[in-house]
């Protein structure tokens, strides 16, 4: 592993990789070749590997877990290797803090995965019907409000489940997210099992919960346990899973989720069937913790206080300054937003980022569920520096964390289930606010806290459900003519003390006239929000708001009938009609 640059510390990141998994790949994938091997058998065993079907029937996409979202200098090198060696210019940040590559021929997808091995990186189980990748809250430890870091207990529990017999074949996907505090950055609360940090009488442990999800039918988690001792994390976990491996629906793919075993069995029935559960396991022997490595933040970088004083006062400066950076609980330390938009990177910008992290950082980098990437432990004073490295590579763009920062999923540039282009949408967005009259730029400013999140579908890849503002492509049928079209969805998010609350389904939107339509909402927001006693949030206005007065907002946005101009049936980023297009998607394969 690398070390730091100033300091000579050495910083330990788990590797999870077994060059074996590829072995198996290539020696499956050629049987698939000879034809040996079905199809769908086929399928099931390189998704389980992260190899993913694209729209486009000559491609693949390869996801890569990034446990907990943690990443050193040989990671970031590793994935830009391992991108080039695909043929591809650019990589892909998801909203579970993984990344993709995308239209991966199958001749190239050896290479990149063993790039990815040099440094640790693995695919095992990025895709398919087995636990993904490990989330957690990317400011643990170092937020304010962190209880503690969770992030070895993350690096443990994805450890226990890697490669185990019953994570092979479960009856759908399943997702495990730890947040460090009570805020839930982490939304354990739209998880399969979420973990928030507690402290009880001096001793750690956590909130458990479970059960959660998006997609059609969204579900707030079911609390398990108000508080659980750490050293029965694994058990616990376990458990979980090992009712889903035994309770889910294996009929029906659709209902085939965690949170559809405890709608059927109801609340209390689900807690008594996780109790009976973890039971079992517990009498089966448990796995303490100390039989995992856990690791704990390694110590800070020193101090350096040596703020340029020009560049501190640069605007540009300023402007990235004000929204991407975090002051860290340790004085002196700072952490930085890096804006990635639509959760794009370039190889270069990796291989860039490196050096980058280990002059002004830990060494690490971690990837965020909008996309982003966070450097932790900057000493404030290289704060203007840091922001010079990161301008030089094309990385300092302002409007992090903001109502700029607009997530997406890839939707129907590569999606076989996705219905409109949202990547395109996420643009069209950005296009509008960057060519805002002053008034709407003063309505922008003032609604900055906002969240903007797109789906390609009503799947909620892009967590459209939790958005302050979100929208899922549809199709709306006018005479014998399809129009691309959004569902919006307002007031969605997740909080600490209620869990997720999901957003009103309140109008549909031509795809192009979308982006005007969030300008006329930001618009609503600056004039009609209350400013006593308090200003009133946006996530607190648009979920007062009345679909009424939305509606008669954005009523003529709506319209689409057989006056509408031609332009309107045609999807963001594409040329001549749009068509529905629905492949098989794999994500229940």
């Amino acid at each position: 592993m690398s070390a730091d640059g100033q300091t000579g510390r050495a910083l330990f990141l788990p590797t999870f990789s077994e060059a074996k998994d590829i072995d198996d790949f290539v020696a499956v994938l050629e049987q698939f070749e000879r034809g040996e091997m079905s199809p769908d058998k086929f399928r099931v065993f390189r998704l389980a590997r992260g190899v993913y079907g694209q729209r486009q029937t000559d491609v693949q996409m390869i996801r890569l877990k990034i446990p907990q979202g943690a990443m050193g200098s040989a990671q970031l090198t590793a994935i830009a290797d391992a991108v080039e060696a695909a043929g591809r210019d650019i990589c892909h940040l998801t909203t579970r803090q993984n990344v993709q590559i995308h239209f991966v021929p199958m001749d190239k997808v050896e290479a990149s995965l063993r790039a990815l091995d040099k440094a640790g990186l693995t695919t095992r189980e990025a895709c398919g019907n087995t636990v993904r990748n490990v989330t957690a809250d990317p400011l643990s430890g170092v937020a304010e409000d962190t209880v503690f870091d969770v992030r070895p207990y993350g690096e443990a529990i994805t450890r226990h489940l890697l490669r185990k017999d019953y994570d092979q074949s479960l009856p759908r996907k399943f997702k495990i997210a730890l947040s460090a505090s009570e805020a839930d950055r982490a939304m354990c609360s739209i998880n399969d099992v979420g973990l928030i940090a507690r402290v009880r009488d001096g001793a750690r442990g956590f909130k458990i919960v479970a059960a959660g999800g998006l997609s059609t039918t969204p579900m707030n988690a079911i609390t398990l346990h108000e508080f659980l001792p750490v050293g029965e994390v694994l058990d616990s976990v376990e458990a979980i899973v090992r009712l889903f491996d035994r309770t889910g629906n294996r009929e029906n793919k659709h209902r085939a989720r965690l949170k559809y075993v405890a709608k059927k069995s109801g609340p209390e029935r689900f807690v008594a069937m996780y109790e009976e559960e973890l039971a079992a396991v517990r009498a089966r022997g448990t796995t303490p913790l100390s039989s995992i490595a856990v690791t704990d933040e390694p110590a800070p970088p020193p101090r350096q206080d040596d703020e340029d004083p020009a560049v501190a006062r640069r605007p540009s400066y300023l402007a990235w300054r004000a929204a991407s950076v975090i002051a860290q609980k340790q004085e002196g330390y700072a952490c930085a937003c890096v804006r990635l938009p639509l959760g794009d990177i370039t190889p270069a910008q990796l291989r860039a980022l490196a050096p980058i992290a280990e002059r002004f950082s830990d060494g690490t980098v971690r990837t965020t569920l909008e996309q982003n990437l966070v450097l932790r432990w900057v000493p404030k004073g290289k704060l203007p520096a840091l922001h010079a490295a990161l301008e030089d590579i094309g990385l300092a763009r302002t409007g992090g964390q903001t109502v700029e920062d607009v997530t997406s999923c890839p939707g129907a540039d590569s999606c076989q289930l996705a219905v409109t282009t949202s990547r395109q949408l996420g643009a069209s967005i950005a296009d509008r606010f960057d060519k805002l009259s002053p008034k709407e730029r003063s309505a922008l400013e003032l609604a900055r806290a906002a969240s903007i999140k797109i789906s390609g579908c009503p799947n909620s890849c892009g967590q459209h459900h939790v958005a302050d503002l979100g929208f899922h492509g549809a199709v709306k049928k006018v005479g014998d003519r399809s129009a691309p079209v959004y569902q919006l969805h307002l007031g969605g998010g997740v909080d600490g003390a209620s869990g997720a609350t999901f957003g009103r389904q309140v109008v549909k939107l031509p795809a192009r006239r979308v982006a005007d339509a969030v300008v006329r909402l930001l618009s609503l927001y600056a004039d009609e929000r209350a400013t006593s006693p308090a200003p009133e949030t946006p996530r607190d206005f648009f979920r007062r708001v009345t679909e009424e007065r939305v509606r008669e907002v954005l009523g003529d946005l709506a319209v689409l009938d057989e006056t509408t101009p031609d332009i309107d049936f045609v999807d963001l980023g594409q040329e001549g009609d749009f068509e529905l297009k629905l492949g098989k998607g794999e994500c229940a394969a």
